[in-house]
């Protein structure tokens, strides 16, 4: 079904935007200086925003706004702030990552469009149900999904009224969006704040496959592609690059809108993509949405292609070749930053200048005339005005009123009070409805919201300590009987290619009717379908998921579930999000955040709170084969075998000192670990009172950290621990080493 697509640019900067704008964007999503995933970006101030706007609407453009991060609690006030602020401008929807900002958008600031960000990883159908219920119009999928992928989720987006955004140029991650913690463990920039310092693109000592880039991919583009776009049900494509110069998202944004145009015009697709290699790229593939998990998708290279590809094109032989090359190039961008600058030098962002008059006459309604480079109106009140000796509407009164509403993208050039005659009275309630007619006039007809101020959240009364429950985390069916005890739940693990052994677990759990189910974060497909069979089959008394889809699903079905620890839980309205919303009994808290962040929680009534206290501390979740790269593999391509069967780990070490364990478990992804496993039993004696439980991660990941005696010994020990004996904490300390704590000193 071919159809007309909306083009959403990036906007890292005002220049940028103007660029996109010129080129034929149908939307640009950008961010302010806060609250947004590319902190690197130069980003917009709040004053800006307004002329942004009022720019990109006369080019029929629309303004996404991201605010696309995890929120931590004590950044609530100043959130609740920009939105009373930003539900009084004209923008056109924003992007959100996190549950807590979803909840307080669906309840307070329900004129907000809401978009479900890239970092939600959504991949399922149940993903996009749960989203659905937290008002998003849209969901940005997984760049990982294939074309087949993407339009069963289309289809079910259109059933249900949901718009489907795909990114078809620029970037590719290594790791699954909102799963990745690289950057976070590493050097504490997390990606789910917007500070990713891309350890991925870092150079490596030199592999055994001979790679010194061993993580880093080309850059994706779907730019032939569009017929399957089309036929996809696909209605917003995406062009990844907020921290790029305008000159690149001009020329991106350009080479997209023709293509657009002409195969919507003339059922015709453009091939030439010199334009597009001129401008800074790592080579192209389209092999995720093709389904064609490759090795060729990978460049041990993370700089810019152009030239090299340049040089192939015009079959260089030698160094003077290269540099005619070189210097081609060099002029191209030249010229191509000259005509951005020339074609966005006369778009006006700044302020319109406002010119209010004032008259006030005894007896007769107090009247506002209102002039701008756009419109001219006047607004009355309703009360007149009356003589009084005591309180009075002077100059410098109705000065400060008139300032109080020449804001917001217009500025006060002259405010005429010859007709303003001092010593008259009126209502303050008058002039308050007076103001929010003008501020409405001047932004189009929208109505005046009334700011929303937050209920306070208040923790319940003290009571008496209980000893948290210890849960247990395995993935293997000989760990059942070693990791059972008297105060101890037992989760086990549940396969991402969970379609394949569907009947073996569901015979595994039905044998044991203790044991909890712990579902993966990835859950694609016939894997998240086998997933609901799963729960219809067995219908566990609880479970605990790390895919909103299935917790979704339980919901459902009336099962009780638990939001894992990958759900990135940072803020009390999450929690409250998940119990109100979707019947959630309890959720894991993020071990991003630190123990002042955790402490200022506060929990729903009748909700659990959990936190794993060891664990093996996975770095990212990969549909690519992270081995191609770095030990070899003899496949050239990572298919459904592969996650069903292949069970290989290797390791990588930066230039930077910073190792990482490959790691790939049969039935699921490629997976990258740290070389330490998380250990924090500080958090037993810091903040037991808050928790209902705590978990360990007794998997059989390989890292370097060691394990002094066996796993039944181990439960033993950490379920002393619980009894907040601290000379058990040093003996644990002991025989697990070497292990980190870091993210819970820095926290995020």
């Amino acid at each position: 079904m071919k159809k007309q697509f909306e083009l959403l640019a990036p906007g890292g900067d005002i220049e940028s935007i103007k660029a996109a704008i010129i080129a034929g964007a149908d939307a640009i999503y950008c961010g302010l200086d806060n609250f947004n995933a590319r902190n690197r970006a130069t980003n917009l101030t709040f004053d800006t925003l307004y002329g942004i706007v009022r720019l990109a609407h006369q080019y029929d453009c629309k303004i996404f706004l991201t605010l696309n991060i995890v929120i931590l609690e004590s950044e609530i006030p100043a959130l609740v702030r920009l939105l009373n602020k930003l539900v009084n401008t004209q923008i056109d929807g924003v992007i959100v990552q996190d549950m807590g900002l979803f909840y307080i958008l669906k309840h307070h600031f329900p004129s907000l469009d809401v978009h479900a960000s890239t970092q939600t990883n959504t991949h399922n159908e149940g993903q996009i149900s749960f989203l659905k219920q937290l008002t998003a119009s849209r969901v940005n999928l997984s760049r990982e999904l294939n074309i087949n992928e993407i339009k069963q989720l289309a289809t079910f987006g259109h059933q249900h009224d949901i718009l489907m955004e795909v990114f078809v140029h620029g970037s590719y991650c290594i790791g699954f969006s909102g799963l990745c913690y690289i950057s976070s463990v590493r050097n504490g920039n997390s990606g789910n704040r917007g500070r990713c310092s891309q350890p991925c693109r870092d150079q490596y000592q030199t592999t055994q496959a001979g790679k010194n880039y061993p993580l880093n991919l080309k850059d994706n583009s779907a730019f032939g592609d569009m017929n399957a776009l089309a036929d996809a049900g696909v209605y917003s494509l995406k062009v990844e690059g907020r921290i790029k110069k305008s000159h690149y998202v001009y020329t991106v944004v350009d080479n997209w809108r023709q293509q657009i145009d002409n195969y919507c015009q003339q059922d015709s697709l453009l091939t030439d993509t010199s334009e597009l290699y001129t401008v800074f790229n790592r080579d192209f593939s389209n092999a995720y949405l093709k389904g064609d998990i490759n090795k060729d998708m990978f460049i041990d290279n993370p700089r810019d292609h152009s030239v090299k590809h340049f040089t192939k094109i015009y079959s260089c032989q030698s160094a003077g070749d290269v540099q005619i090359v070189k210097k081609k190039l060099y002029d191209d961008k030249t010229n191509i930053i000259q005509l951005v600058d020339a074609k966005t030098q006369v778009l006006d962002t700044g302020p319109l200048a406002l010119t209010v008059k004032v008259i006030s006459t005894e007896g007769q309604p107090l009247v506002a005339v209102i002039t701008s480079s756009d419109s001219m109106f006047e607004v009355k009140s309703l009360a007149p005005v009356l003589v009084s000796n005591k309180f009075t509407v002077d100059e410098e009164s109705i000065t400060k009123w008139v300032n109080s509403f020449a804001c917001g993208g217009y500025e006060l050039a002259s405010l005429d009070l010859t007709e303003f005659n001092a010593g008259l009275y009126l209502s303050y309630k008058e002039l308050r409805v007076m103001k929010e007619q003008i501020i409405a006039n001047l932004n189009n007809g929208q109505q005046f919201v009334e700011p929303v101020e937050l209920p306070e959240r208040v923790k319940a009364s003290q009571l008496p300590t209980i000893q948290p429950n210890l849960h247990v985390l395995i993935a293997s069916q000989a760990d059942i009987p070693l990791v059972q005890a008297e105060n101890t739940t037992v989760c086990y693990q549940l396969p991402e290619a969970l379609a394949a052994t569907l009947k073996d677990m569901v015979a595994l759990f039905e044998a044991h009717t203790t044991l909890v189910p712990w579902f993966p974060a990835i859950l694609i497909g016939d894997n998240y379908h086998a997933a609901v069979e799963f729960l219809q089959a067995v219908k566990p008394a609880r479970i605990v998921t790390n895919n909103n889809g299935v917790g979704y699903a339980a919901c459902q079905l009336g099962i009780e579930w638990v939001a894992g620890p990958q759900m990135n839980i940072t803020n009390s309205y999450s929690l409250q999000c998940l119990k109100d919303e979707f019947n959630c009994v309890g959720a894991f808290v993020s071990n991003e955040i630190n123990r002042y962040q955790i402490k200022q929680l506060v929990k729903p009534d009748n909700f659990t709170l959990y936190y794993s206290i060891y664990h093996p501390i996975m770095l990212l979740t990969s549909r690519q084969c992270l081995f191609h790269q770095t030990v070899g593999c003899k496949k050239k391509r990572f298919d459904e075998k592969c996650l069903r069967k292949c069970d290989k780990s290797a390791s990588i070490l930066s230039m930077k000192s910073a190792s990482f364990i490959v790691d790939k478990q049969r039935g699921d992804h490629n997976a990258l670990y740290s070389q330490e496993n998380f250990l924090n039993t500080d958090i037993v004696s810091d903040l037991a009172d808050q928790f209902d439980g705590f978990m360990v991660d007794l998997r059989d990941i390989k890292t370097a950290t060691q394990v002094g005696i066996d796993k039944a010994g181990l439960v033993a020990a950490f379920n002393q621990q619980l009894t907040q004996d601290r000379s058990i904490a040093t003996s644990i300390d002991t025989i697990i080493a070497p292990t980190t704590k870091a993210q819970y000193r820095k926290g995020l």
